[in-house]
């Protein structure tokens, strides 16, 4: 499940811009029933093709498919959304004359939905325009989700060459756009993504600045370690991590003399003649942390959700499947 890219049977279709000025004046003639449709049931429609309102039932039908700390990826079948929409359309026929003019305009209606999808979540000038393409996305079940609701979420066509510092804007051409990102319960966060991405990157947020240590596993039980960084350059030093002290008969309290007496003996950290706040400050400081899925060009970071299925047999049998 962490391998991502994924591929579909068929490409993605073209995705234009389009001028909203210059489109606007040509609109009336080129597609009159685009507009027919009214703005709030336009806009509704919209939400529930992008699951919106959807019991979560009917998008995970039991808790095992979506255990604790785990993640699930999954393509969004656009004849189920289809079927969707004509379903709460079909509500306002009352007769056989009344389906058959539904049936005559929902292909403008489709469309008109398209280009609404598409542009949901963009504030530029200009508008995208095109047939709808692929919709893909992810489930996340975790403590990550409540402990930090703010989580970024970014979708790229491939892995930013400029590795952890690439954050690209939100119409960049290798970031895809994302449609829905929503948390369905304090530990559960849904996203959507126009297309099919090679690589997701899952952040803490960045608002703050956040203190602590690393952590290793010995024998089924979880210690602290403390990766000793340089005085002048704050880059990491070489060597192996150093085991955090704590208080005798207080759990969880680390013994700052003990830590300081324990990063003298490791040169260039500045500690030979005692650590001050702000030194310490420089020891401790960790930066937002990123989850990377996909195949990237570095090696990822350690696993944190743990993956019980794998994503590459997922999309494989996805793609015999829609074979004609």
């Amino acid at each position: 499940m962490t391998s991502l890219p994924l591929h579909v049977a068929r490409s993605s279709p073209d995705v234009v811009v389009v001028d909203e000025r210059a489109r606007a004046a040509t609109a009336a003639a080129a597609a009159p029933a685009l507009d027919a449709i009214p703005p709030e049931l336009r806009d509704w429609l919209v939400r529930l093709r992008l699951l919106d309102g959807v019991p979560f039932a009917y998008l995970v039908a039991d808790t095992a498919l979506l255990p604790e700390e785990s993640i699930r990826w999954f393509y969004m079948d656009r004849r189920w959304t289809d079927a969707l929409v004509q379903g709460a359309l079909s509500v306002g026929t009352v007769n056989s004359d009344d389906r058959t003019q539904l049936t005559a305009e929902y292909p403008a209606i489709r469309e008109a939905l398209d280009r609404a999808e598409r542009n949901r979540r963009r504030r530029a000038a200009t508008t995208l325009d095109g047939p709808a393409g692929p919709v893909s996305g992810f489930i996340l079940r975790s403590r990550a989700v409540s402990g930090w609701p703010a989580l970024h979420v970014r979708a790229f066509h491939r892995d930013p060459d400029e590795g952890d510092e690439g954050i690209y804007e939100e119409g960049h051409p290798d970031r895809m756009r994302l449609l829905r990102l929503e948390r369905l319960a304090p530990a559960v966060l849904l996203a959507l993504f126009d297309g099919v991405p090679a690589v997701v990157h899952v952040e803490e947020p960045r608002q703050g600045v956040q203190f602590g240590f690393d952590q290793k596993v010995v024998d089924g039980e979880v210690r602290p370690t403390l990766r000793p960084r340089s005085a002048t350059t704050f880059e990491y030093l070489s060597g192996a991590p150093i085991d955090v002290p704590f208080r005798a008969g207080a759990s969880g309290v680390v013994d700052i003399q003990q830590l300081e007496r324990r990063l003298k003996a490791r040169p260039g950290t500045g500690a030979g003649d005692g650590l001050d706040s702000a030194e310490y400050a420089l020891q401790l400081v960790r930066f937002p942390y990123r989850q990377v899925f996909g195949d990237v060009t570095r090696p990822p970071v350690p696993i944190v959700f743990r993956p019980t299925v794998s994503y590459r047999t997922m999309m494989e049998l996805f793609t015999v499947a829609v074979q004609p």
